[in-house]
């Protein structure tokens, strides 16, 4: 097991310093995505704008975890509906890049493929509406109260490095037992250990330079980890769409496209019950355990 301080890495002058500093990255990344956002508009630049924005929250959860701030509440808030903004249109163009891949396979879903791009159509002009008359006056007021609250804070180093581990601890261990509720005949206890890993996921991203000998490689085996229990639930959001669908879209036998769906709902299911035991190369069991690369 290893034990952190601060001084472990001279680079780091003091762990709130860290914390600013990764506040600090993590809102000019956002201002930078949103702008972009407002200028191109495109598929990228609204999905990169989503990451930013959960990468805000990750930081807020954080530090609310570290110790209580109420007045992060409101904070935390903007950008959740923020998010919520952008659910509908992200549920709409997974489900137009998943048909244009099986269209030639199953042609009668060209019907609700037209029907589907009109949908995005109008979500598009919608957001983008709101995307330009965004006010960023009350949350930038917040960022810097959070930011003067960090540098007046004391910083007893060591400690707080610990506590920030035990922050992890815990939601890696959320996860765990999450992961072993898996009934897979129910995904929706697979997607119960997405949103906690999800969070762990991101809340590793933000201190791993913490930790001595940290492998860069497991970030993006964390994001393919968290891909495979996305992608169950990607197929639950087609096939919940293509039961909604109004008649003019969907007006073919829906007992060919039915039994497609399910097959690769079960298929993604058994791809991810397959990799699930890679949650433990992410992290220790328990505190008092060493890291999985430091064995």
């Amino acid at each position: 097991m290893i034990t952190l301080s601060v001084k472990d890495n001279p680079s780091i002058l003091s762990v709130n310093q860290f914390l600013l500093a990764a506040l600090d990255e993590r809102w000019k990344n956002y201002r930078a995505e949103l702008k972009r956002c407002r200028a191109e508009f495109s598929n990228e630049a609204v999905h990169d704008l989503r990451a930013a924005a959960r990468r805000m929250l990750a930081i807020i959860w954080l530090l609310t975890s570290i110790s209580p701030r109420p007045r992060l509440q409101k904070l935390n808030r903007a950008f959740k509906d923020q998010l919520d903004e952008f659910d509908d249109l992200r549920d709409t163009q997974v489900i137009l890049a998943e048909i244009s891949e099986t269209v030639g396979e199953l042609p009668q879903l060209q019907a609700f493929q037209d029907y589907l791009q009109g949908v995005e159509k109008g979500l598009l002009k919608t957001l983008r509406k709101k995307l330009r008359v965004i006010d960023l006056f009350d949350v930038s007021k917040r960022i810097r109260r959070l930011r003067e609250a960090l540098k007046a804070e004391a910083d007893s180093n060591g400690e707080f490095v610990l506590h920030i581990l035990q922050v992890v601890d815990d939601m890696f261990l959320t996860t765990k037992q999450r992961q072993n509720w898996i009934n897979p005949a129910q995904a929706n206890t697979i997607h119960r250990v997405r949103l906690t890993f999800k969070t762990f996921r991101y809340m590793l991203e933000i201190i791993h330079p913490l930790l001595p000998d940290f492998p860069p490689e497991n970030l993006k085996q964390m994001h393919d980890y968290q891909s495979l229990m996305g992608e169950i639930q990607d197929v639950e959001v087609i096939m919940q769409a293509l039961a909604d669908a109004p008649g003019h879209a969907s007006s073919f036998d829906p007992e060919p496209v039915r039994r497609y769906y399910e097959r690769c709902h079960a298929e993604a299911i058994s791809a991810c019950l397959a990799s699930m035991n890679q949650l433990d190369t992410f992290w220790r069991l328990a505190p008092d355990q060493s890291f999985p690369w430091e064995k």
